[in-house]
């Protein structure tokens, strides 16, 4: 579960004058209750447990780290009656055994049949050959804000728990990586609903619950799930090829502020901005994309800022040939591009490469940045791997960026592993402050180097 800390908005009332004009709706009474829809559902909705490999504790001994084997807890549902269960990545993360526990008390081995470490997602498989309850499913495009949804998990390890309360948010972006689309509800999320499903109120998964954002590490009524519609396809493609298919352009994007709208006598704000085309044979430089292009419709869909472009190329099918639009010096042009898929592009390894406790680093070169969309300015070491055994599997993902080793810039990975040498052979063996970047958020960690 991921924690965040909060930020309280105190809004002033507005007193309207008595001849305002006032906003009518048709209103809708409330459910009495939900007893037949959590009948309905609950026997779907399944608790994962995972013991932790021997492989993630030897790997923390390389940085000194200590880490019990431990169990965690998390939640999951089951989409089909063959066993095929969704939960999040981060509730699997380097297990050595995994169990998935039905309502009823029975328990059954689970093997992972595909993970996305893009949006957090995991698929699994339960064993054994039997029939299981399930449930589908919703469009969760549909949801609009106040709408009911039910929430059920196992949080702290109890039984199934269900919590009710309205969407508050859509689309909300977290900056955790490049497909934050979360659905924001006040039903109440704990540690241990990760995995779980969020229904509407015809028993159908328009979210995975992922996240809260707290200060006690308690549900505070801001909860976060992946859209079911995004989870929905990601999961449909871990289930038949094991792997996602996303598109890729090949472009550094921006936003359009309003020093490159003046700059470019641009007519509003809308569009995202091209910083850069790096890859000389990429979709966008085949398509005659350009630098200062301000992209602004995708097929047949309106592009408002950067994260809307980056989403509808993700979704795109590839080698499909899509209609792009741009403003180009003022004229309105109208392109081809041909979507490429991301998952194929590779960073070659180089003498900069490092290996260092299940993290493989790079340098912040043009493949790194295009690769993981990061900032064409920005220096480090870029993680572009991370081990399912390596004791950072819950706290990195590949893209993050180290910014600093014990309050001192990094660089690359050359300068990383030199601050880290250097905090090896200190005697105190105080643990290290590392700080980094993912997307436009920063955050710490502490390491303790092993002499």
């Amino acid at each position: 579960m991921v924690l965040r800390k909060v930020i309280l908005i105190v809004l002033a009332a507005v007193i309207l004058p008595l001849d305002a004009p006032r906003a009518q709706a048709s209103l809708r009474a409330a459910p009495d209750n939900f007893v037949e829809l959590v009948e309905t559902v609950m026997p779907a909705v399944v608790n994962i447990s995972t013991a932790q490999s021997a492989a993630a504790r030897e790997a923390a001994l390389q940085l000194g780290l200590t880490r019990s084997e431990g169990v965690s807890l998390g939640s999951g549902f089951i989409i089909d009656p063959s066993g095929i269960v969704v939960t999040n990545n981060h509730v699997i993360k380097g297990a050595a055994v995994i169990t998935v526990t039905l309502e009823n008390g029975a328990e059954y081995k689970a093997v992972p049949r595909g993970v996305d470490l893009e949006t957090d997602l995991a698929v699994l498989q339960i064993e054994g050959g039997a029939r299981f309850p399930y449930v589908e499913f919703g469009d969760s495009s549909a949801m609009k804000v106040g709408e009911w949804v039910v929430a059920i998990g196992q949080p702290f390890g109890l039984g199934g728990s269900v919590s009710a309360g309205i969407i508050s948010g859509k689309s909300r972006n977290l900056d955790s990586g490049l497909y934050d689309d979360f659905l924001q509800t006040d039903a109440a999320i704990n540690q241990g609903n990760s995995g779980g499903p969020l229904f509407n109120l015809r028993g159908e998964v328009v979210g995975v619950n992922t996240s809260i954002i707290s200060q006690s590490g308690g549900s505070n009524g801001v909860g976060l799930a992946i859209p079911g519609r995004l989870a929905e396809k990601v999961v449909g493609q871990l289930i038949t090829y094991g792997e996602t298919f996303r598109g890729y352009l090949g472009v550094y994007l921006e936003d359009v502020t309003p020093s490159a709208q003046k700059r470019l006598s641009l007519p509003g704000a809308e569009g995202a901005l091209v910083a850069g085309v790096p890859t000389a044979g990429g979709p966008a430089a085949l398509a005659g994309i350009q630098v200062d292009d301000v992209i602004v419709r995708f097929d047949s869909q309106s592009v408002k800022t950067r994260r809307d472009l980056t989403q509808f190329v993700a979704e795109a099918q590839i080698g499909e040939a899509v209609p792009i639009e741009v403003i180009r010096r003022g004229q309105r042009l109208r392109l081809k591009v041909t979507i490429g898929r991301r998952e194929t592009l590779t960073v070659r390894r180089n003498a900069d490469t490092i290996e260092l406790a299940g993290l493989t680093l790079q340098a912040a070169n043009t493949e790194t940045k295009t690769l993981y969309g990061l900032d064409p300015s920005i220096e480090g070491a870029v993680i572009t791997n991370v081990s399912q055994t390596s004791p950072f599997a819950d706290i990195f993902r590949a893209g993050d960026v180290i910014r600093e080793f014990g309050w001192q810039k990094v660089s690359d990975p050359l300068s990383f592993d030199a601050l880290l040498e250097t905090a090896r052979r200190d005697r105190a063996r105080r643990p290290v402050s590392v700080l980094i970047q993912r997307g436009n958020d920063y955050f710490e960690t502490l390491v303790m180097p092993q002499n």
